[in-house]
């Protein structure tokens, strides 16, 4: 057991997660093809939601055990709010994964069965091999924060508020929290070169596991739709992929780096943007992401423009 130092524990510590249960509506009008225009990009998306009901179990059990190691107050704080906003995250995408399968794709209940014993089986390794893995995959989520993000517009222009509102509220809450495997790793096994050399590889572990399953994802959903082997849409396809890896990739490499720490890592302001207009949200209502908006802003009163198209309910 690893007692941190007293004087030390709020010296660097980010804002604290705030779990916040978001009731998003997927009704039955709700398609798959929540973006007309772009089913390559629908597909990415669906194929990566497929994981999160397996991935984020994962997580919050693996952070419950090693926070069993942990004295330090703010640490063990912040992550049962990490804990809670990660159950909010793969209960939603539950809700979305099985609209997805009722839809159109029942085909993906295989893949579904394939991460739930992969799961299985890394839930016999040791723990910090498992707290190393979840370190490892936060620290990915940074990076496809940004590419989101970043580029907005083009991703998420012309798509369905209700999909587009859920994915970002999902990873501004993982920039949110980026900070707290991190955390609790380094409480629970430290900072010599045996636990750096076991989070760096858990960097590539956590990371590209999870870019496996996505990839399995939108193939058997791009096969469905016939779209699979089709020149144009592959093409579509790896331009996509082409600008996620070039954002991505870096967040990861230097995720590897000797004394790297999350906090070193830039929020987007849009991101901070978006946090801080929870404050001034009118009566618990979320204002949708306005998908029509030339430069889409912040969806939040407190932003210059009037830009929400519709508001959900916080419950």
């Amino acid at each position: 057991m690893i007692d941190s130092d007293p004087s030390k524990q709020n010296s660097t510590a980010p804002p604290m997660p705030v779990p916040r249960q978001i009731a998003f509506e997927f009704p039955d009008d709700l398609q798959p093809h929540w973006k007309p225009s772009d089913p390559e990009f629908c597909a990415m998306v669906n194929g990566a939601s497929m994981a999160m009901p397996y991935l984020e179990p994962f997580l919050i059990r693996t952070m419950r055990e090693a926070m069993k190691l942990i004295e330090d107050t703010a640490v063990l704080e912040s992550g049962r709010a990490f804990n809670m906003q990660e159950q909010y995250h793969y209960q939603t995408h539950r809700r979305f994964n099985e609209l997805l399968k009722s839809k159109r794709y029942p085909e993906l209940a295989q893949l579904e069965q394939y991460m739930q014993e992969h799961y299985q089986r890394l839930s016999q390794r040791s723990l910090r091999v498992r707290m190393a893995y979840a370190a490892g995959f936060e620290s990915m989520t940074l990076g496809v924060t940004r590419w989101l993000v970043d580029n907005r517009v083009r991703l998420f222009s012309g798509s369905d508020t209700r999909v587009a509102s859920f994915i970002i509220w999902h990873f501004v809450e993982e920039s949110e929290h980026k900070c707290v495997a991190y955390d609790v790793y380094q409480a629970a096994f430290g900072k010599g070169f045996a636990n750096y050399w076991a989070r760096m590889i858990g960097v590539f572990h956590g990371s590209l596991s999870i870019m496996w399953f996505s990839m399995r994802g939108y193939k058997a959903i791009l096969q469905k739709d016939g779209r699979w082997n089709q020149l144009s849409s592959r093409l579509r396809l790896a331009l996509h992929i082409g600008s996620f890896m070039r954002t991505v990739a870096p967040y990861l490499l230097r995720a590897t780096l000797p004394g790297h720490d999350p906090r070193s890592e830039r929020d987007p302001q849009w991101v901070r943007d978006w946090i801080d207009g929870y404050a001034t949200a009118p009566s618990g209502l979320i204002p949708l992401l306005d998908t029509t908006h030339p430069v889409m802003p912040v969806p939040f009163p407190s932003s210059s423009h009037d830009n929400s198209s519709g508001s959900i309910a916080s419950t």
